[in-house]
């Protein structure tokens, strides 16, 4: 644990060997109600009640300077999904910055207003607050959900022999906050207006609820995880360091738009490893595939077939041998890093 060491963290989520010390402070489950607490790879916290399985998930806004609001509920909420927990209640914390405006927080609270809306959440709690020290606006909201006694899933239940799939868009959410945040850069590389405007389109496009709970309700899905920052790659990580398995890994077979690969070439970035909310990763025993997929398409999400689970460390397997052990640092963190 370098916690008292000079070296400085870089920005982004911490490293797993960086996270696992910190995460041991506060693991210890005293409680039986307590299903799933705080893991790797684990997207939200379970807790098992008579009447219900219920599932929370915390998330912060960092790496985006609009919409910042809208994106904090979905980002959450999407997290809850992938237990198959239905998103019904948020509590959100806005930190604005010292000189921040009540124009720029109304902005931000209407944001997280119109995200609720849209998947029939309830906000039911929260702070607001100017911070000394904050660059920009920063908000963290908890979004909360309940399923069946005994139905919640999570990221640990795959097991060899089951398939991966990969469902949306890689690197999404990703595509959004690069055209609105970083036009002009991406206009001096030479894209047009059509290609911005559709990455746009894209990045209004990161709910993964229905297909995630849809999934979930037909009994598929052994095993979801949402994709966000690490992007795809850092998804299937993560599912390997949840489940204690190798996932094995056709990169080539994960959807990514025309108009990502647009961007990421123009500021020279992989999109596996861009921050995927409205992707993710769902897994299901061998033979359900096509019946998973059949699902997906009927909701209007692309999704193929990526690698199936095998027995081994916890790690993603590529083609060629390449193996990946934590969780990629994320394209944006260096997009923001060459800015300035």
């Amino acid at each position: 644990m370098r916690e008292n060491s000079g070296e400085r963290l870089g920005i982004g989520k911490l490293s797993i060997k960086d996270l696992l010390p910190l995460l041991s402070q506060v693991r210890p489950v005293r409680r039986s109600e307590t299903y799933q607490g705080p893991y790797p790879g684990e997207d939200a916290a379970i807790i098992r009640l008579p009447c219900c399985d219920l599932a929370l998930h915390t998330d912060p806004i960092t790496e985006a300077e609009t919409e910042i609001g809208w994106l904090s509920i979905h980002v959450a909420a999407n997290d809850v999904a992938t237990t198959g927990a239905c998103p019904a209640w948020a509590s959100v914390t806005v930190l604005a910055p010292e000189g921040s405006t009540m124009g720029l927080l109304a902005e931000v609270i209407i944001g997280i207003r119109r995200a609720a809306e849209e998947l029939g959440i309830d906000i039911v709690g929260g702070h607001t607050e100017v911070s000394p020290g904050l660059a920009k606006h920063v908000v963290v909201a908890t979004v909360m959900g309940i399923t069946c006694p005994g139905c919640a899933l999570r990221t640990g239940d795959a097991r060899p022999g089951d398939i991966v799939i990969y469902a949306g868009y890689a690197g999404a959410e990703g595509t959004g906050i690069l055209a609105r945040d970083f036009r002009s850069r991406l206009e001096r590389c030479g894209l047009g207006e059509e290609v911005i405007a559709e990455a746009l389109r894209i990045g209004a496009s990161i709910s993964i609820v229905r297909p995630a709970c849809a999934l979930a309700r037909s009994g598929l899905a052994r095993s979801m995880h949402d994709a966000t920052e690490g992007g795809a790659l850092g998804a299937l990580v993560e599912l390997a360091l949840a489940s204690g398995y190798t996932v094995v890994v056709e990169p080539d077979r994960i959807p990514v738009h025309p108009a990502t690969r647009a961007l990421s070439e123009c500021l020279g970035i992989d999109p596996l490893r861009l921050i995927g909310s409205g992707s993710f990763v769902a897994v299901v025993p061998q033979g359900k595939e096509v019946e998973a997929l059949k699902l997906l398409d009927s909701l209007g999400m692309p999704a193929s077939v990526v690698g199936h689970i095998r027995q081994g460390g916890p790690r993603v397997e590529l083609p060629g041998g390449e193996r990946i052990y934590e969780p990629p640092r994320d394209e944006i963190s260096r997009v923001w890093e060459s800015d300035g």
